[in-house]
């Protein structure tokens, strides 16, 4: 039988504008001292697991959404090259939420991968894979030695990213994830009264094929 793992909350910065009561806030971020991590793009959509033989949102028994239809076409035509026991995670762009992108190179933009042991692969593997099979990585804002006064300063365009996420660069396992994963995002995120899924779905936008800018 199939084991399939919800994709944990992530713990904000300590700086982080918006934080519910619902939210987990990051009191230190001493665990980072010392070690290399990426930043990447939040990018304003729902989170997504693949798998070799199943896809689901946060929750594991997610619903059918019309915003899904695109993702699980596009995952049947590519689930067979995903490792057995692996499982690849990002963001399903399908459907415009409180962010509009409008030169999207895809629909799914992947941020890790997790092998059958339950690790994140570190981020230099993750790109490898993600080349492999042709999924875009979510954009990244630094990379490097953690500098918190660095990414504190990193230029985010509130109009157009929600935020941003700090991981280990190495590799980590399922259990350490409130360890190595935090995130900033900005205040007053979501800008609309009513959310997403019980509103119209309105497609994001995709850039040009012949626009090969990243």
């Amino acid at each position: 039988m199939s084991t399939y793992f919800k994709y944990p909350r992530t713990p904000h910065l300590p700086w982080s504008i918006s934080v519910s009561s619902d939210d987990l806030s990051k009191k230190s971020v001493s665990v980072f001292a010392g070690v290399d991590v990426v930043v990447t793009e939040k990018m304003d959509g729902e989170n997504t697991t693949l798998y070799q033989n199943h896809l689901h949102a946060r929750s594991l028994d997610s619903r059918h959404h019309p915003s899904r239809d695109w993702l699980k076409q596009w995952h049947g035509g590519m689930a067979h090259t995903i490792p057995d026991g692996w499982r690849i995670c990002g963001e399903n762009l399908f459907a415009r939420h409180s962010v509009s992108y409008q030169q999207l190179g895809s629909y799914f933009y992947g941020f890790s991968i997790w092998n059958e042991n339950n690790e994140c692969l570190s981020w230099d593997e993750t790109i490898e894979w993600f080349a492999m099979l042709s999924i875009h990585p979510v954009p990244v804002l630094y990379k490097g030695l953690w500098d918190e006064k660095t990414i504190r300063e990193l230029a985010v365009d509130t109009d157009k990213q929600e935020g941003y996420v700090v991981r280990s660069a190495g590799k980590f396992h399922y259990d350490e994830f409130s360890q190595r994963v935090a995130k900033w995002v900005r205040a007053d995120h979501v800008t609309t009264d009513k959310h997403w899924m019980h509103s119209e779905v309105v497609p994001n936008g995709l850039r040009s094929k012949n626009d090969k800018s990243s």
